[in-house]
């Protein structure tokens, strides 16, 4: 017999109308209750009805409306047994976590007058398993002068035995993310995370391309009888249709990510590792310890010294040498504002641009700023792809440099801070771009890309080629001194950068490279992790090291 939330009025006179109970979420009672879970049920007099059926039916409509409602707790109270009543129901509806329960109540058969059973069905809809439906039936016993749910595990569902509970199963066919290898990428800040109730992508790649990965399917999880010890499935209730999700294939070669994770091993600010292959843009690693935020390439940071590499570019393209001389005090002024070196260094007379490039002289930068117009940082940046529009394949943060706006405002500019920001990939592409000589936009999904970003000017190739020499010299005899000695030939530049309020102000450390004997560039960022060449550098050592051996 089917149960409706209506009663049927032209059932003829003198014949019993049978009665009909439906418990769980109607569209007007949904409404009231403002999204939550709503219970109801139809009552009406049935002269016919045995007084015995009628007595037992009251107190089964009210657990039935608890469990439609999802509050186990209450509806254990209408059972011989509420407290193995609530921890079964209260495992069944946290395992399941279903959106909506309507309960249909059936017609009442007296076996005795201490006996009622009841049938009804539930109807679930639940995240990942789609719409479920099972029979099962109620036996309702008088005792202690009071109708009671005799509650058994095969009451929930007819499947259950003790020590069992409902759960859900999670399919094998969602498709992996892949490293260029195609081996399942591992590296969690970018592949994300997957509900394991929904079965739906919530983070990183496993969120942007979860339509690929699942097929587009909604219904990725099976209903399963589960042990409530151990949890494993005992029975499968339901078949999830096979889902057609392709994989994702990224550009992680998975030797350099594994040295990049194994460099960040023991660090313990926030950090990040970038690679990248100065030939194509393909981005080689990408490593973040603690994992979770990707910083590697969504992070927005002041980049310090290292963006006196773009600044060198725009000083050199204005006329400066290498060999040109240059004035390194311990401090300068800008309109009141003191400027300083790290440690507040200064440089003996007859210094040139490459020790002050080589040392990270903040104060000759500061004071070069007469040299530049107030677009000329911004204009050398575009050459390098900063302020793009990167379409990489995943979300990142591709940097900014502002015209400038004053005389101070130029000052900062000009050794990374005030308004300039980046993250450790657009750095590593700074990097990458000196080794080719020309503008790569990152990819890390080649798949997914649709139109790669083209710088709008180009790097200058005789300021290329003396770049390549002021990086090698900040190796050798500079502040990157943690490299020299290594093989491949590295070539780099250390940064400092400032931020916050503090007096002392906090920093981030940063060192930036590339390989001069293979295809390899890389940014290391230190979040409030000191200095660039102290603390970012052994950082950097130990990933070209780890990729050595």
């Amino acid at each position: 017999m089917t149960y409706t939330d209506s009663w049927n009025s032209s059932a003829p006179h003198g014949r019993s109308r049978p009665r009909r109970r439906l418990l769980g979420i109607g569209a007007a009672l949904l409404l009231a209750a403002g999204g939550g879970y709503a219970a109801f049920s139809l009552w009406g007099g049935d002269a016919q009805e045995d007084p015995h059926v009628t007595s037992a039916r009251k107190p089964l409509t009210a657990f039935l409306t608890a469990w439609a409602g999802h509050d186990p707790t209450k509806a254990a109270t209408h059972t011989d047994t509420p407290d193995a009543a609530a921890s079964l129901l209260t495992s069944v509806l946290t395992n399941l976590r279903p959106s909506r329960t309507t309960i249909v109540e059936g017609e009442g058969q007296k076996k005795s007058e201490q006996e009622v059973h009841f049938p009804f069905t539930v109807a679930m809809a639940i995240p990942g398993a789609g719409d479920v439906t099972w029979q099962s039936r109620a036996r309702m016993i008088h005792t202690a002068g009071t109708w009671k749910v005799e509650f058994t595990s095969p009451m929930i569902h007819p499947e259950l035995k003790p020590g069992q509970t409902l759960a859900l199963e999670s399919g094998d066919d969602r498709a992996k993310v892949l490293d260029t290898n195609g081996a399942p990428l591992q590296a969690d800040s970018l592949v994300g995370a997957v509900d394991p109730v929904s079965g739906k992508g919530t983070s990183g790649l496993e969120a942007r391309y979860d339509d690929v990965l699942s097929g587009g399917t909604k219904v990725n999880k099976t209903l399963v009888v589960a042990d409530r010890q151990s949890g494993r499935a005992v029975k499968s209730l339901t078949e999830a249709p096979k889902a057609e999700g392709r994989p994702v294939r990224t550009t992680i070669d998975p030797r350099v990510q594994q040295a990049a994770a194994k460099a960040l091993t023991g660090v313990e600010d926030n950090a990040a590792i970038v690679a990248i292959d100065p030939r194509n843009g393909h981005i080689l690693a990408a490593a973040n310890r603690p994992a979770g935020l990707n910083r590697a390439l969504e992070g927005r940071y002041p980049p310090g010294s290292v963006f006196k590499v773009v600044t060198a570019a725009a000083l050199l393209k204005g006329g400066v040498r290498p060999e040109a001389p240059a004035a390194c005090p311990k401090f300068a002024s800008v309109d009141g504002q003191r400027f300083e070196n790290q440690n507040q260094f200064d440089l003996p007379a007859g210094s040139t641009f490459e020790d002050a490039f080589a040392q990270s002289c903040n104060t000759y930068f500061v004071n070069a700023r007469g040299r530049l117009s107030d677009t000329d940082l911004r204009d050398a940046a575009r050459a390098f792809g900063i302020g793009g529009s990167w379409d990489v394949g995943t979300t990142t943060y591709d940097g900014s440099v502002p015209v400038t706006t004053s005389d101070n405002d130029k000052a900062a500019a000009t050794i990374g801070q005030a308004r300039v920001q980046v993250s450790p990939l657009v750095m590593a592409s700074v990097a990458a771009t000196v080794k080719s000589g020309t503008f790569k936009q990152p990819m890390l999904v080649p798949d997914a890309v649709k139109k790669k970003y083209n710088a709008p000017v180009a790097l200058d190739a005789e300021v290329t080629r003396r770049l390549r020499e002021l990086m090698r010299a900040t190796v050798t005899s500079g502040s990157a001194h943690a490299l020299k000695g290594l093989s491949g030939r590295p070539h780099a530049k250390t940064g400092t950068a400032e931020f916050g309020t503090e007096a002392p102000p906090r920093t981030h450390a940063w060192m930036i490279g590339y390989q001069g004997d293979s295809d390899l560039a890389w940014a290391v960022l230190l979040e409030d992790g000191g200095s660039g060449g102290a603390d970012a550098g052994p950082v950097a050592a130990r990933f070209l090291s780890n990729l050595a051996h």
